[in-house]
């Protein structure tokens, strides 16, 4: 089984069909469908079912893709590994996060850990779904993730993040007050995301066991959208703090919550042989943290 073979097979499998990852790898689809054909009689079955506008996975071919990803991370690894050690430096730091965590603490801890190792390259991923973090972790498609939880997560090494307190962000000229009970929140117009993502959870869990819907009055995909409509008055929103402050330097009102909603987060890795840029990152987080 050659490294080619399994990355025309993932190649295949993300792309939907042979000519798109053929088109994606810069191949000849011909080579691309040979290299396959060839794992396919090497392990006894068909991976595909060749369609006529694509293909999709058979149940052998389901079964491959876990252990054909972790393969590739770990030959990634293996390689940053001796790269490090001839003194080369460099290599990739992959980081899967929750968007309610990219911001406070992922985006300073990259930053500073980029001022330490400039020749290292960071890729990160951004999934809404807290169960797409930890699968791509334990898959090795990324080393390293951050999600929102408050309990280890079996058969992963975790630490803690610090909590986040919720802030209920609403338009400029807002009547300030001390605080806002939580009930009052279902009187509010709010912007959210849409259900399963961690911006419309935060909503959820705040309301949760107070017997209120929440009244979302702009439902967008585009996260980046919320505060721009919170300051344009179209609603409220609710936020962690760092996004809620940067809300507030343009304008917004920033209200805590009565009582206080607490988001909670976890650092988590698989454990075992890290590359260096991963145990890099790892160590300088767990130090600046205190995790």
């Amino acid at each position: 089984m050659e490294r080619r073979q399994i990355e025309y097979f993932l190649a295949v499998v993300e792309h939907g069909g042979f000519t798109h990852a053929a088109r994606a790898l810069h191949v000849a689809q011909p080579s691309l469908s040979h290299a396959v054909r060839a794992l396919e009689r090497e392990l006894g079955g068909s991976l595909f079912h060749r369609l006529p506008h694509g293909a999709v996975l058979t149940s052998a071919g389901s079964a491959l893709v876990g252990p054909a990803q972790q393969i590739v991370r770990d030959l990634r690894v293996a390689g940053s590994s001796v790269r490090e050690v001839l003194g080369l430096g460099g290599g990739t730091l992959d980081i899967v996060a929750q968007t309610t965590l990219s911001v406070q603490p992922l985006a300073p801890l990259l930053g500073r850990f980029r001022v330490r190792h400039p020749r290292v390259r960071a890729r990160v991923l951004a999934p809404e779904s807290y169960t797409e973090v930890i699968t791509k972790v334990r898959h090795g498609e990324s080393e390293v993730g951050l999600v929102e939880s408050d309990a280890e997560i079996h058969g992963l090494a975790t630490a803690r993040l610090p909590d986040q307190e919720i802030l209920a962000v609403l338009p400029a000229g807002t009547t300030e007050a001390d605080r806002l009970p939580r009930r009052e929140l279902a009187e509010l117009d709010l912007v959210s995301t849409p259900p399963g993502t961690t911006t419309r959870r935060i909503v959820e869990d705040t309301l949760a066991g107070l017997d209120v819907e929440p009244r979302i009055v702009v439902e967008t995909q585009h996260r980046t959208m919320i505060v721009p409509l919170v300051l344009a008055g179209a609603g409220a929103a609710l936020l962690p703090r760092a996004m809620a402050e940067e809300a507030g330097r343009q304008g917004a009102v920033l209200v805590p919550l009565e009582p206080a909603a607490i988001l909670s987060g976890r650092l988590l890795w698989r454990p075992g042989p890290l590359s260096p840029a991963a145990a890099a990152f790892l160590a300088l987080a767990r130090a600046e943290l205190g995790t």
